[in-house]
């Protein structure tokens, strides 16, 4: 038996004080490639930084057809409708039926620092949350990415474990922090 899947609206915006999220698009490639081309950004993911443009493009079109099987939903952060792409939020693993589901973010370089993926994710969760019937959302990190941790901590996610040796990327191997958040204990 397949699990529940969920709908997605392709119009969707969320909007907070400063971002807009909205499905990424096919236009969104070359900023998409930019960002998980950057080693830096790419430094705690579980695949290394990409080599050709068309890696954004085939990605995009999965996560498209993701978007349409009611499977993922990946929202590009940019500071109003029609601006570039700042960066992504992305939901995977949807279990409708226990209410549950994994996010994962990132975010360009270059507004890094301005408390943006914070206010992204309050936004994004508080969305899927109130809007899609979740009660727990879940992230996995690299436990060295202080930043990331930060971000997940200040909108009241808990770190819940550790598994080591969790990923082997570039010949690294490297452990994965699991933070959780449940619907009734958020802090937004």
């Amino acid at each position: 038996m397949e699990p529940p899947t969920m709908y997605f609206d392709p119009t969707l915006q969320l909007r907070s004080a400063r971002l807009v999220l909205s499905p990424i698009r096919a236009a969104d490639g070359p900023a998409l490639f930019a960002i998980q081309s950057d080693p830096e950004v790419m430094r705690y993911w579980n695949h290394p930084a990409w080599t050709d443009p068309q890696q954004a493009y085939a990605q995009i079109l999965d996560d498209l057809a993701a978007m349409r099987d009611g499977t993922q939903l990946k929202l590009g952060i940019r500071e109003h409708a029609d601006a570039a792409l700042l960066g992504i939020c992305v939901v995977f693993a949807i279990d409708a039926g226990s209410g549950r589901a994994e996010i994962g973010y990132n975010l360009a370089p270059q507004a890094q620092g301005k408390g943006y993926m914070g206010e992204a994710l309050q936004c994004f969760a508080d969305h899927l949350f109130d809007q899609r019937g979740l009660r727990r959302l879940e992230a996995e990190i690299d436990p060295r990415n202080v930043p990331s941790a930060r971000v997940l901590e200040r909108i009241g996610f808990q770190r819940e474990g550790l598994l080591r040796e969790r990923w082997c990327v570039g010949g690294e191997l490297s452990d994965s922090a699991l933070y959780g958040l449940l619907a009734r204990e958020r802090t937004g």
